[in-house]
């Protein structure tokens, strides 16, 4: 398959991705902050049609994902995904009834120009996507361990900090799915739906993906967007992009010193516009939730 396909499935994925993180954030401002990370406020957001609306709309982001790893490699796709600021940042603004700044559109044009020059240049060598098993285990029980303290200290804070640790949960989750996705959709293609579904990646992707949901819903409600959401959107390509590295033994084809400094400075450019924006739909965000806030406290 080209791979100007696979980008354009990633930025679909993107896409797809940017409005459905937007619309489910908008089912978290009904939902009082002393509820965040419980079970009512999952039995909340599962009664919300808006939740569901949005949740759809990011299922068929991660179908396009999914898509994107068929004919594309982890260190392609993955970057590719925190392109969906460029989309989520004006959905936010358009649905605020705010205009996009002068700076979010900088570091918009920055994150485009590293995104280009990644692609322009990166090339890269497939890997072994049926790893040993003591490989899988190792990188298995680190996340887990990884996301169970994240969890449990997120339970146990409020504010700031809680959207922190729930976000670092969530990144390492997607990334994690990321990477179970390569190897279902790969093992797919090589050997066939019943080989496929005779091992644990398929059902990991469903049990993983849908914690991470959930737990990304608990970020959004615990507040600090702009803290929360540029750590979720730069963890999940690093995870993915390491594990793909050390698990799968992906790697870049590119020996030239000039075109990796080049690299080097297109991941740099990309990973500070990533936070930038990321902290600036933050600020959209909490700023509608405290608009609703005051028009609540005035009824």
């Amino acid at each position: 398959m080209p791979e100007w396909v696979v980008v354009l499935l990633a930025l679909a994925a993107a896409v797809t991705s940017a409005l459905g993180i937007v619309i489910r954030q908008r089912a978290t401002l009904e939902i009082p902050q002393d509820e965040g990370v419980s079970a009512t406020m999952f039995k909340k957001l599962l009664r919300n049609r808006l939740w569901w609306a949005g949740t759809a709309v990011a299922a068929s982001g991660y179908g396009f994902q999914a898509l994107a790893l068929t004919w594309g490699s982890l260190i392609l796709v993955a970057p590719l995904l925190v392109s969906a600021l460029l989309f989520a940042l004006p959905m936010s603004a358009r649905l605020a009834h705010r205009r996009v700044t002068t700076h979010d559109w900088v570091w918009a044009l920055v994150l485009t120009f590293g995104l280009a020059i990644f692609l322009t240049i990166a090339r890269v060598q497939p890997g072994n996507y049926q790893p040993p098993p003591a490989v899988w285990i190792l990188a298995t029980a680190l996340c887990v361990a990884v996301v169970a303290a994240c969890v449990i200290g997120g339970a146990r804070t409020e504010g700031r900090n809680r959207a922190l640790l729930i976000a670092t949960a969530v990144g390492v989750l997607f990334g994690v799915v990321s990477v179970l996705t390569k190897v279902t959709v790969q093992r797919l293609n090589e050997e066939g739906p019943l080989a496929t579904l005779l091992v644990p990646a398929p059902y990991l992707v469903l049990i993983l993906g849908v914690a991470a949901t959930l737990l990304q819903q608990s970020a959004f409600h615990a507040g600090a967007l702009q803290a929360s959401v540029p750590t979720m959107l730069v963890l999940e390509p690093l995870v993915a992009v390491s594990l793909g590295v050390i698990v799968l033994g992906e790697a870049l084809a590119v020996s030239d010193p000039v075109k990796i400094g080049l690299l080097a400075v297109a991941v740099g450019a990309m990973g500070a516009a990533t936070i930038a924006l990321g902290r600036d739909e933050g600020a959209f965000e909490e700023m509608l939730e405290a608009e609703m806030a005051k028009r609540e406290s005035q009824t």
